[in-house]
């Protein structure tokens, strides 16, 4: 597997040859250069730095590597041990810190690992700031501390209850209307950090909480990415505890996902879509999802009177346009919820508090809440690259195609049809080429992507 080397960080499979899988000289190497760009970019000689992981089984040894190199490069550690990414994201700025590194391969299974880069508002790294890093280790630029120079570690237990703290403080979470429902909920965490986060913050709400596989022990019960196919047993559960409804994140607790009471998925997509709804019904203001996301963001925005705003795909991207048009709220239809009143980061606690803010206002259920929204059905589908793949000739003769259509070409290539669209691009975090369809029924996203799969392929064997 190859080592996928980006602006936010590295991700790549444990074991094997270095340059090839996330071995622990990759680690290293990675690890040194982030220091190294932390020392320019502070301006200081002994910066600091908080690291967090999450539970998958490769984090602690990962976690002794990166913790005493950034040690060995003279940087000083805040150890948050166990952690999710939005806590990680949030200790920056809570310390002073000035940067930081989360120790997760987020949805990816059991055998990837990553580290995730942060800068000092415990925002990921613009473009400029990650190539210098990619730039550093590539020619191997390290220079390491003395012996009286070396960093030190401050271990911090239990920083995520400052995290559930916060998001239960923020002014939207309507704390007493949640308590007063009595809501009983199922939680699928993937025995990772969610397990112990999600159930943390639900009992301080007063919500039933029902856990399932919330032990942090890194054995991922089923692929952690948080997709109907992966869901059935949550879905069970549901129904069987006559549940209000479910939820489940993935093991760095930045992606959320809910199960209405008939066990049925309420939608990732529709995640944000619901957070925004309540939202744009307490402030007023604009939206930002990437282009990959659900048309259903636009139509609830413009229904608020809101204006609704496209990013390319990646965290950082949609932070950036969010920032330049003052976005109330915005995220990824991955289930990311991105809330500046509490930080510019993708944040499962801060949805779900407002998920129960909102249901706490209406009598409802999940399902006739889903109901209640315009109905788009997406396909997520891919093409698995084989290494030598012209992957930009690829998509540029898709572009060709379809140039009398309406193309949008930031990220991929987006193609707007009147009732329906679909959105090719390659992955940052896997080598794959992602296939994204939306239409007004499931049947016709289907067709959608498995038609443009098969140009993508007949394209692909004529450049092979």
């Amino acid at each position: 597997m190859t080592l996928i080397k980006s602006i936010s960080g590295i991700r790549g499979t444990i074991g094997g040859k270095p340059e090839d899988n996330l071995t622990p000289l990759d680690a290293v190497k990675f690890a040194s250069a982030y220091a190294m760009w932390l020392k320019d970019y502070s301006g200081i000689d002994a910066p600091t730095v908080v690291i967090g992981r999450d539970a998958r089984l490769s984090g602690s040894m990962i976690q002794a590597l990166v913790q005493n190199t950034i040690i060995g490069c003279g940087c000083n550690v805040i150890d948050l041990d166990l952690s999710t990414t939005p806590t990680v994201e949030i200790a920056v700025p809570h310390f002073n810190a000035n940067g930081g590194i989360i120790l997760t391969a987020s949805h990816n299974p059991k055998q990837w690992n990553a580290l995730k880069l942060l800068n000092s508002k415990g925002e990921f790294l613009d473009g400029v700031e990650g190539q210098k890093i990619l730039d550093i280790a590539a020619a191997d630029d390290f220079e390491y501390a003395q012996v009286d120079d070396l960093g030190t570690v401050t271990r911090v237990d239990n920083f995520i209850d400052v995290h559930v703290k916060e998001v239960i403080n923020m002014p939207i979470t309507k704390v007493d209307a949640i308590a007063s429902k009595k809501f009983k909920v199922v939680v699928d965490a993937v025995n990772s950090t969610g397990g112990i986060a999600v159930p943390a913050l639900l009992k301080k709400l007063g919500v039933e909480v029902i856990e399932m596989y919330c032990e942090p022990t890194g054995h991922f019960p089923h692929n952690p990415e948080p997709l109907k196919e992966h869901l059935t047993e949550l879905c069970a559960a549901v129904v069987e505890h006559n549940a209000d409804f479910g939820i489940t994140v993935d093991p760095d607790v930045d992606r959320l996902a809910f199960v209405d009471e008939k066990g049925e998925m309420f939608g990732e997509e529709y995640t944000l879509v619901a957070c925004a709804d309540y939202i744009l019904s307490e402030k007023k203001g604009d939206t930002v999802s990437n282009l990959s996301s659900s048309r259903a963001l636009r139509d609830i925005t413009q229904k608020h009177g809101g204006t609704y705003h496209a990013a390319a795909v990646g965290e950082v991207n949609v932070v950036t346009k969010m920032k330049e048009v003052n976005a109330v709220i915005g995220g990824e239809g991955n289930g990311g919820i991105i809330y500046p009143e509490s930080h510019y980061g993708r944040d499962a606690l801060v949805g779900i508090a407002m998920f129960l803010s909102l249901l706490s206002g209406k009598e409802s259920t999940v399902s006739e809440l889903k109901a209640s929204y315009p109905a788009y059905f997406m396909a997520k589908k891919k093409v698995e690259l084989t290494k030598g793949m012209p992957v930009d000739a690829i998509l540029q003769e898709i572009q060709t195609n379809y140039q009398n259509e309406n193309i949008t070409s930031i990220d991929g290539v987006k193609i707007d049809f009147p009732k329906n669209w679909v959105h090719m691009r390659k992955s940052n975090t896997e080598p794959i080429i992602r296939i994204y369809t939306e239409a007004q029924s499931q049947e016709v996203a289907d067709k959608l992507a498995d038609r443009f799969i098969s140009e993508l392929k007949e394209i692909a064997q004529r450049h092979a």
